[in-house]
C-alpha cells in the first residue's frame, strides 16, 4: 500500500503552497489502518464506479484503482486538482474533476467513498442520497451528525438530516475513527459509516417533485419538534404563504387520516411522509 506519512504530508503541500483549508474540509488521512478499514467495508468489485469527494492527495483513490472500474474525484482546489491530475495520469480508470460538488453535474456512479468536508455534510448528503436509484455510501463524517442519523432516540437528535437518510437509506456504523489519524486534526469527532440504498422506500417518495416537498416539509416541521404537529404544520405553511389551510382544517385533515395531534419528534418516519403527503399539492 502506498502511503504518505505526516512529513511527507506537510512536504508536498508546502510544494504546492497550501496551509489546510478547514472550510473546505482539508484535513488529510495519515493512519494506514483507517485506509484499509474504509477499503475493506467499502466492498468495491470490478463492476463500481465511484464517487470520492475531495480526494485530497489521492492516498484513497490511489488504493481503490486496482479494485474498480472507474473513479470520479471531485476536487476543489485547483492545487490539488492539478497534482492528483499528474500523480494519477498512470492510471486510466481515474478521473479529476476540478469544481464545486455542490454545484456541479455529478458524473453517474453507484457508489460514494469519501472522507466528506464537514461543512457541507448536510447539502452534501441531500443531493448525493435523496434521489430516486441513490448510490451506496462509505463515509468518513462528523460524530454528531453521525449520531443523528442512527436514531438513538434522543428527541434532541431528531433532525431533518435523520428523517432524510432513514427515509431513503439504511445506515451501519462501522467505527469511531480517531481525530489523530488526520493533519491536521481535526476539532470535531468522526465516525466511519456505510448507507445502503433502502429496498423499501415509501412510494410517494418515487418522484423529484414529491421528494423536494417531502423535504421542504421537515425542514419546515422539525424547528418545531417539540410542539404539536397541528401547529408545526401551521407555521410551516405561513412561511411558505400557503393561507389555504386554517387551523380547524389542518386538524380535520389530520383526524380524518387517524393521526392524533401529537408531538412532531413522537411521529415516526413513515408517519410524517404520509403527513406530508396530504398537504402536498
Amino acid at each position: 500500500m502506498s502511503f504518505m506519512n505526516i512529513k511527507e504530508i506537510q512536504l508536498i503541500l508546502k510544494q504546492l503552497e497550501i496551509i489546510p483549508n478547514k472550510k473546505l474540509g482539508q484535513n488529510f488521512l495519515t493512519d494506514t489502518n483507517i485506509v484499509k478499514k474504509i477499503i475493506k467495508c467499502s466492498d468495491v468489485s470490478q463492476n463500481d464506479v465511484i464517487l470520492e469527494i475531495g480526494p485530497g492527495l489521492g492516498t484513497l483513490t490511489e488504493e481503490l484503482a486496482d479494485l474498480s472500474k472507474k473513479i470520479y474525484g471531485i476536487e476543489i482546489d485547483n492545487r490539488l486538482c492539478s497534482y492528483l491530475k499528474e500523480k494519477l495520469s498512470i492510471y486510466d480508470n481515474i478521473e479529476i474533476i476540478h469544481g464545486d460538488v455542490l454545484e456541479i453535474e455529478l458524473p453517474k456512479h453507484n457508489k460514494v467513498i469519501s472522507n466528506i468536508p464537514y461543512t457541507i455534510t448536510g447539502p452534501l448528503i441531500d443531493k448525493i442520497f435523496f434521489n430516486i436509484n441513490s448510490p451506496k455510501g462509505i463515509l468518513l463524517l462528523e460524530k454528531n451528525i453521525a449520531n443523528r442519523i442512527f436514531l438513538s432516540g434522543n428527541y434532541k437528535e431528531y433532525s431533518r438530516i435523520s428523517i432524510g437518510v432513514n427515509a431513503f437509506m439504511n445506515p451501519i456504523l462501522i467505527s469511531d475513527i480517531s481525530r489523530k489519524s488526520f493533519y491536521p486534526i481535526p476539532k470535531i469527532a468522526l465516525s466511519l459509516i456505510k448507507i445502503i440504498p433502502r429496498d423499501d422506500i415509501h412510494p410517494f417518495l418515487s418522484e423529484k417533485g414529491s421528494i423536494n416537498f417531502f423535504l421542504k416539509f421537515v425542514a419546515g416541521i422539525m424547528p418545531y419538534k417539540n410542539k404539536n404537529i397541528v401547529n408545526a404544520i401551521g407555521y410551516f405553511l405561513k412561511n411558505l404563504n400557503n393561507t389555504e389551510y386554517t387551523r380547524e382544517k389542518i386538524v380535520k385533515i389530520l383526524y380524518e387520516n387517524n393521526f392524533e395531534n401529537k408531538k412532531v419528534f413522537s411521529f415516526n418516519i413513515e408517519e410524517l411522509i404520509e403527513i406530508s403527503k396530504l398537504f402536498y399539492c
